[in-house]
């Protein structure tokens, strides 16, 4: 369009004339009346404020949803080094708060429980620590709201203490060190917060923001300043959930009893789930037959931030698995052999990948960033090795490259360093320390670049490669295989099956598609499924019949050709 009439403009906005008139005045935009006409350029700059205040209005009847929910109870991972109280931070807990309210004083021990204090609920997650955390997450569940980090007053920061710091930082959520062991005569609070202070966190004792808790478990010192201090920080996320929305929780444990059966312990993040639903996580289903709080109790429903075993799951899901309501059994039973079925095609997918064995394959997985960010797990032999390296890494950061250290430390590299590198995208570096055949292999099955060094320029040169984009790889698209559509399927629940005859080379699930309309390219994106008969196939080979269906494309006619590319790495001559 040239030009355009003010009025007809509003009605293609769905706004009222004299809104457009409104809005022409704010923009200082002169004219006579509704009938007057204005330019391309005028009208689209009008088009673009219009879609931002809608924007605008969207985000702030969005804001005002949000808080008209209700507040929940904060969801809380303690974490922390070995014989540094995280246990008996927890015992105390349901000693204190869960005990006296238990008949015969007996704890029915189900991953999870919930304390209630003056200010509210505060639930925490009883983990082995802060791998079992992060397992649950890389499944891509935010199990927790906050962190505790235990970190014993006569002893400091530890390895492990620093590998908790890693990976709650990286899951993005707050973290609060609890010092426990302050009625010990050699606690040195003191050190603690000089320690915190050289992993680059400042306590708010020293003018920062990092919050510091000294407690005693064996007392039940400062424990409500705790408890207290969760819940402002709480109140600081503004954590709330719908309780009339379709029910969703995450797993956070699940067991095998020899009488009950299958035992799983969840946390309700929306919606409340009674007796008798319907449930479904990853392959799993089943029909909620009981549930039981931590104290024993039995509920007929429950509600959001609230922790509860179920009784009567078919399987045993994982941690980390979604929980979701589903209205009945047929609904459950599918929905779980779909599970199946995506997870032996995401197998399928993996086997066919290429393992990532260098930066520039890691850098070019994290392609659509304006800033792309290099997360690094370092191990070295020794403390100046460690902060000589630490000054090199903070050098090399660019404008368009920045690199992150999760995790500093001394010793080699673990397979908990595999668990946080592959969760948050990083690599490890390690320096003078050698991996063991163990680390080795998990780094090779979780597909996580694994680095050794023996000389520090050597390290070096590949970050600084990596960093100027040196070793990013080329790409070029190549065909494997063509079919001919030879007739149209309608599904019953809608969408197209192209029946089709590899007629060169091999149609694979995994490759993405084009489809061409004579010598015109019409579509291109992914294969959905890839079916010989009605099984599910891996690849389909010249000379074979098979159904094909694409993602987001069902307008085939007969004679379509559907090619099946693959991105292939250029190498240098």
């Amino acid at each position: 369009m040239s030009k355009i009439r003010i009025y007809q403009l509003a009605k293609e906005l769905s706004i009222d004339t004299s809104d457009m008139l409104e809005v022409l005045d704010n923009m200082g935009v002169a004219y006579k009346s509704h009938a007057s006409t204005l330019d391309e350029e005028t009208a689209a700059a009008v088009l673009e404020l219009i879609n931002e205040q809608r924007g605008l209005e969207a985000k702030r009847q969005k804001e005002q949803a949000w808080q008209a929910l209700p507040h929940r109870a904060p969801v809380v991972a303690i974490m922390g080094h070995v014989d540094h109280g995280k246990t008996s931070l927890l015992d105390y807990l349901r000693k204190s708060h869960i005990a006296d309210k238990e008949a015969g004083g007996i704890t029915q021990h189900i991953g999870a429980f919930e304390v209630e204090t003056k200010g509210g609920r505060v639930v925490f997650i009883d983990t082995p620590g802060h791998e079992a955390f992060t397992s649950i997450r890389e499944r891509g569940a935010k199990v927790a709201d906050i962190a505790v980090v235990v970190i014993a007053a006569d002893d400091g920061i530890m390895p492990q203490t620093k590998e908790a710091i890693a990976h709650a930082k990286a899951a993005d959520i707050p973290i609060l060190f609890a010092v426990s062991k302050i009625d010990l005569p050699s606690a040195n609070l003191e050190k603690v917060n000089n320690d915190l202070m050289r992993e680059g966190l400042v306590p708010e004792a020293f003018g920062g923001d990092v919050v510091v808790a000294p407690i005693s478990s064996k007392t039940g010192e400062g424990i409500p300043n705790l408890l207290d201090t969760l819940l402002l920080m709480a109140e600081m996320e503004d954590l709330r959930a719908d309780p009339g929305a379709d029910p969703v929780g995450v797993i956070v444990e699940s067991r095998l009893d020899r009488q009950a059966g299958v035992l799983v312990t969840i946390i309700v993040q929306q919606g409340a789930f009674s007796v008798g639903d319907y449930l479904v996580a990853g392959e799993s289903w089943g029909k909620i037959k009981a549930m039981i709080t931590a104290d024993g109790a039995r509920v007929k429903s429950t509600g959001p931030s609230t922790p509860v075993q179920i009784l009567g799951f078919s399987g045993m899901p994982a941690a980390g698995e979604q929980v979701e309501w589903v209205p009945d059994d047929q609904v459950a039973k599918e929905i779980a052999a779909e599970g199946r079925n995506e997870r032996a095609v995401q197998e399928v997918e993996e086997a066919d990948k290429h393992r990532i064995r260098s930066m520039a394959d890691l850098l070019h997985s994290m392609q659509g960033s304006q800033k792309k960010e290099i997360n690094l797990v370092l191990r070295c032999d020794a403390q100046g090795s460690l902060e000589a390296i630490r000054g090199v890494l903070a050098r090399e950061s660019t404008d368009e490259v920045e690199i992150k250290i999760l995790l500093a430390a001394i010793g080699a590299p673990t397979e908990a360093d595999i668990l946080l590198a592959s969760t948050a995208q990083a690599a490890i570096f390690a320096f003078g320390v050698n991996p063991s055949g163990p680390v080795r292999k998990a780094a090779e099955h979780k597909r996580v670049v694994l680095r050794s060094f023996r000389v520090i320029y050597d390290l070096i040169d590949e970050i600084e490669a990596m960093v100027k984009g040196e070793t990013e790889p080329e790409y070029r698209e190549e065909q494997i295989g063509q079919a001919e559509v030879r007739a149209l399927f309608k599904l019953p629940k809608g969408g197209v099956v192209a029946g089709c005859m590899v007629v060169s080379g091999k149609i694979t699930r995994s490759a993405k598609a084009r489809v061409l309309r004579g010598k015109e390219e019409i579509w291109r994106g992914s294969i959905e499924d890839l079916k010989r008969f009605k099984d599910d196939v891996r690849e389909v080979a010249q000379g074979y019949e098979c159904g094909i269906r694409l993602a987001g494309f069902d307008d085939f006619k007969v004679g379509d050709m559907v090619e099946a590319t693959q991105l292939v790495e250029v190498l240098e001559s």
